[in-house]
């Protein structure tokens, strides 16, 4: 089902670029357009959708808690104590600051327990020792376990260039990050990387799926060749009592998109949505992913009825709700300028629950001038004639 959404409360502050994080019956919406304002200085806030009516409520941390500006493009999974079990906490890595400043650190978000039915989020940040990821943005994090242990995988992304190579006119160009594939401890909060042959670009904006000891990494777009691999790659973790071994298959797909979103509709299988599939060309199909031990089977499926204006928006971005619930956006047309709102906001619903969230994406879109060609990110009009066009920096 594909059901319009009436804004209201707060949701101007929705931007392209946010995540959901989901707490059971609780999504909380992070990366705010902006800086955080005395009314909510976290700039985390919960979803409140009823009725068809979307309002953003603020949320509080914990006295102990430590600042989490508010990131665009982070990547974002959840985390849970037993393989299946009940999300404890999401691990947050990376992202852009609203000055478009690349975030580096590691933020683990917990929930503590209500009081007074208002709901308040711990977050504390983790501190790595080893191989650290650099700072990055548009990649993705996942979890796996293996032999009894779990570790977080991380990849891909995209970083600005090394600061012996910036100058003034190249000073906000970013470039792919290294093709690495980093394992990370979170008990010692030991990283170490891995360069597998498999892997030779650095891709962003991708759709990672975890089962198991196993990930699989689909689409994403490389800046270097302008290139979006039909791959899918899998990337297979085994963690013994000594060294950790990672290792990677290429298999072979149709499938070439950036910037999809994928959802969660049972424990074995994913739906992904939307993206882009070139420059100027929206992603308009969805696709079914069923996994199990050693396959990974693709199916197109029944795609929603897409509205008029969803067909011809030049742009699109969204997150995940969980149990197979999207939430998008699309911008407002100049004939809608007069609303308060910049964008109008869809639900998509492959599943029948309500929404919940239990996998990660990396599903997003800067918004770009209509003379701009069409893409998962702004780098690629961002400083074409040197300015800048962020109103929030």
């Amino acid at each position: 089902t594909l059901q319009i959404i009436t804004p209201g409360s707060n949701t101007s502050l929705i931007q392209p670029g946010f995540s959901l994080l989901h707490f059971g019956s609780h999504v909380f919406y992070l990366g705010q357009k902006g800086w955080p304002k005395r009314s909510c200085p976290t700039g985390v806030f919960l979803l409140d959708l009823k009725n068809n009516d979307l309002k953003l409520r603020p949320t509080t941390f914990t006295n102990d808690s430590c600042y989490l500006p508010p990131l665009r493009h982070p990547a974002v999974c959840s985390f849970s104590a037993s393989q299946g079990g009940e999300i404890t906490q999401y691990l947050i890595h990376g992202g852009k600051t609203p000055n478009n400043e690349i975030s580096h650190k590691l933020y683990i978000m917990t929930m503590a327990f209500p009081v007074n039915k208002r709901f308040s989020l711990c977050c504390s940040e983790k501190d790595l020792a080893g191989d650290v990821p650099e700072a990055k943005y548009g990649h993705s994090m996942n979890v796996v376990f293996s032999r009894g242990k779990t570790a977080v995988v991380m990849f891909g992304g995209r970083s600005y260039m090394p600061l012996n190579q910036r100058t003034t006119e190249n000073w906000n160009n970013v470039i792919d990050c290294e093709p690495l594939v980093y394992l990370i401890d979170l008990q010692f909060g030991c990283s170490t990387s891995f360069n597998l042959r498999e892997l030779q670009d650095g891709l962003s904006f991708h759709v990672s799926l975890a089962r198991n000891d196993t990930i699989y990494i689909f689409g994403g777009h490389s800046l270097g060749n302008n290139f979006r691999p039909p791959n899918v790659y899998k990337i297979k973790v085994d963690l013994p009592l000594g060294s950790p071994a990672v290792s990677c298959t290429v298999i072979n797909s149709k499938l070439s998109f950036s910037s999809s979103i994928v959802t969660q509709t049972s424990p074995d299988e994913f739906v992904i949505v939307g993206g882009y599939e070139s420059d100027s060309q929206k992603r308009l199909i969805c696709n079914g992913v069923f996994l199990d031990d050693e396959t990974i089977d693709i199916q197109e499926i029944e795609t929603p009825d897409w509205t008029g204006e969803i067909k011809h928006s030049k742009t699109w971005f969204g997150a995940d709700m969980g149990k197979g619930a999207i939430l998008f956006g699309i911008p407002v047309d100049n004939k809608h300028q007069s609303t308060d709102c910049s964008f109008f906001f869809y639900v998509l619903n492959f599943g029948d629950n309500d929404p919940a969230l239990k996998t990660c994406s990396q599903g997003s879109t800067e918004e770009q001038e209509d003379s701009m060609p069409l893409e998962d990110s702004e780098e690629f009009t961002f400083n074409r004639d040197g300015n800048i066009f962020d109103e929030d920096t």
